[in-house]
């Protein structure tokens, strides 16, 4: 016995004879149907195979002397941006009142339309104006100071004309930049507490009269990845006819997420729970939307990664060789009964 007649008995695959298949049209259409189907089948499992699976770990958190970015773009159609002002607080005891570190406000009609664009930075530079020299005797102090609030009352009685005006031309003020805050639980407020109590109180006749109604267009504490829900996005409070504080509890989760090309991208992720309090004209607050939030002790990475070569092999045989199977047996059948009908013809 030949190597060749080892290697034929060694076949599982035997083929029937040229003169035993018959080709029909019923077998030509089951055949197009099945080269359809593995078509569709090859070119699910290839994007299957292609496409990106998210794997979630946690673990502790370490991280130490970092910053806290606070993205913000929010949008409050009640009140002007010369009364606005954005403050910060942390449990490290550091506060800062009316930031100027990458925030801007810009001026908006009652149509939404820009009109203006401003920097956050009028109490600070308020607070630097006033100095005096070490060579000045106390008469001249005391002028200095007769000056300076013959000044201060000059530029409030402006500030309060030009609120007055913005209030009843309906204009709203938008608000967005980045804060960079201790990485501490602590808040962040916007409101009016930047201004002077007597001023606020003769622009508005009242903390009840104060509509801090607003629209957050964005609201994340750090860059954005593949996915990423952030549950203030797009987020409507319009008051009519009332008055009173919105207090958004933030619970912030920091996130590593690390994609398939194994760079790396520190950001964070947070669950949110809303509070709103009305107010009325005995409370001595003024109304605010405050954000007070806490980091988790807990980090989540985020990998991407990529199936297998080998298991894509794997499930593209099975798909293509059941449908093969499938679709070849009608085939086998018919040509099982010609072979027995020939068969019965040449006996008889």
């Amino acid at each position: 016995m030949g190597v060749k007649q080892v290697l034929k008995n060694l076949d599982a695959f035997p083929r029937a004879e040229d003169h035993l298949l018959q080709k029909t049209q019923s077998g030509a259409v089951v055949s197009i149907v099945g080269l359809f189907i593995m078509a569709t089948l090859f070119l699910h499992e290839l994007t299957y195979y292609i496409s990106t699976y998210k794997v979630h770990e946690m673990a502790v958190d370490l991280k130490r002397g970092e910053t806290l970015p606070i993205h913000i773009n929010m949008s409050f159609p009640s009140l002007p941006c010369q009364v606005l002002s954005v403050d910060a607080i942390d449990m490290s005891g550091k506060h800062e009142v009316d930031l100027d570190t990458n925030i801007w406000k810009l001026r908006l009609s009652r149509e939404g339309v820009i009109i203006g664009t401003e920097y956050l930075s009028d109490l600070v530079e308020k607070g630097h104006t006033s100095h005096k020299h070490e060579n000045e005797t106390d008469h001249h102090e005391g002028s200095d100071k007769k000056g300076h609030l013959d000044k201060f009352d000059d530029e409030a009685e402006n500030m309060i004309k030009n609120v007055k005006q913005a209030l009843a031309s309906g204009e709203g003020c938008r608000v967005y930049g980045v804060l960079d805050v201790q990485r501490v639980a602590g808040n962040f407020h916007i409101s009016v507490h930047g201004l002077n109590i007597f001023v606020a109180q003769m622009i508005f006749e009242g903390a009840t009269h104060v509509n801090v109604s607003h629209v957050i267009h964005d609201l994340s504490f750090g860059p954005k990845y593949p996915g990423i829900h952030n549950p203030l996005d797009d987020t409507n409070r319009i008051l009519h006819g009332a008055s009173g504080t919105f207090k958004y509890y933030i619970k912030i989760v920091p996130t590593e997420y690390k994609y398939i090309s194994k760079e790396v991208l520190p950001t964070n992720q947070f669950s949110v729970t809303e509070y709103f309090s009305p107010m009325n004209e005995y409370d001595r607050t003024w109304p605010a939307v405050y954000f007070l939030y806490d980091l988790s002790p807990i980090t989540v990475t985020i990998k991407e990664e990529r199936r297998s070569f080998l298991h894509f092999i794997t499930r593209l045989c099975a798909v293509l060789g059941g449908t093969f199977a499938l679709t070849g047996k009608p085939v086998t059948d018919v040509a099982f009964t010609t072979f027995s009908h020939n068969a019965l013809t040449v006996g008889k």
